[in-house]
């Protein structure tokens, strides 16, 4: 009832597991994506078995590799020719199962670092283009995974229609403040069209969490310091002084963009576009 990716990212330091799934089926983030930082990810889904996303977990963990953890949950599991399940090991092995039983169309596809599949969908190409857009995007790990995502989408997805979507990526120390290894945790849980809705909650995450290449800091120089002023009704003149630097802080810190604050006399760019839009400047 369901298409999903599993994937990784090794070319980046640390590196990142994710899923990125889509369902007629409410709050599938829930249900399907299970991720672990240094271990791996996998989706479980059809008639899902919720006890497959610890347990597999805990079988990464212990660096078992994508197949022996689709075997091992499988094996011991006798409903399992209605499930599926798909792995991406801690060093980016994958595997996909699909039950003997799941209702047409079923089926996966492994590749190099990730794996896509689903149950109940319009047909084969559903996977065979959310793989082929994964390995065409470029960018972060949760943007290549929401193109597959899109292309699944597009090529006709769950065929009983759509409900929920959501995206879990996670990396050491990626969460808000560097304390959770949680990257990203977007779900959309009941929405007539939850992948597009995924992408808008994506754009608002990327701004309010980005990552250190995101960030484009410019000099607070005293003409940008006056147009801050002006924007934030701040008095005086001059540069970059403890008034304006207060209000600024104050201002970031009230709409959730404290990810993109300096100490320093600079400006991200991506707060200063969100200050002029706010302010009603061109």
């Amino acid at each position: 009832m369901t298409f999903s990716i599993v994937a990784w990212d090794g070319k980046v330091d640390p590196p990142e597991w994710g899923v990125a799934v889509a369902s007629k089926f409410l709050a599938v983030g829930a249900v399907v994506p299970w991720a672990r930082a240094g271990a791996g990810a996998l989706a479980t889904q059809a008639f899902a078995n919720l006890a497959y996303g610890p347990e597999g977990l805990e079988l990464l963990t212990k660096s078992s590799s994508a197949q022996d953890v689709v075997d091992r949950l499988t094996t011991s599991d006798d409903q399992r020719e209605h499930r599926q399940l798909g792995v991406v090991d801690g060093e980016g092995r994958s595997a996909t199962f699909t039950g003997g039983e799941c209702f047409e169309w079923a089926g996966g596809i492994a590749g190099d670092g990730y794996c896509c599949q689903g149950n109940i969908l319009a047909g084969s190409e559903v996977v065979e283009r959310m793989s082929a857009a994964f390995e065409a995007a470029a960018g972060d790990l949760t943007t290549r995974m929401l193109a597959a995502l899109d292309a699944g989408d597009r090529a006709g997805g769950d065929r009983r229609g759509r409900q929920g979507a959501a995206v879990l990526v996670v990396r050491e120390g990626g969460g808000y403040g560097g304390g959770v290894d949680t990257a990203v945790d977007l779900r959309v849980d009941d929405h007539e069209e939850p992948v597009r809705e995924l992408f808008r909650l994506w754009d608002i995450h990327r701004l309010l969490f980005p990552r250190a290449e995101d960030l484009d800091f410019l000099d607070i120089d005293v003409d940008l310091a006056d147009e801050l002023r002006g924007l934030l009704a701040v008095e005086g003149t001059g540069g970059y002084d403890d008034g304006l630097k207060k209000a600024l802080f104050g201002y970031v810190g009230t709409e959730n963009l404290e990810e993109r604050w300096s100490d320093e006399a600079k400006i991200d760019r991506g707060v200063l576009d969100f200050i002029r839009k706010d302010r009603g400047a061109s």
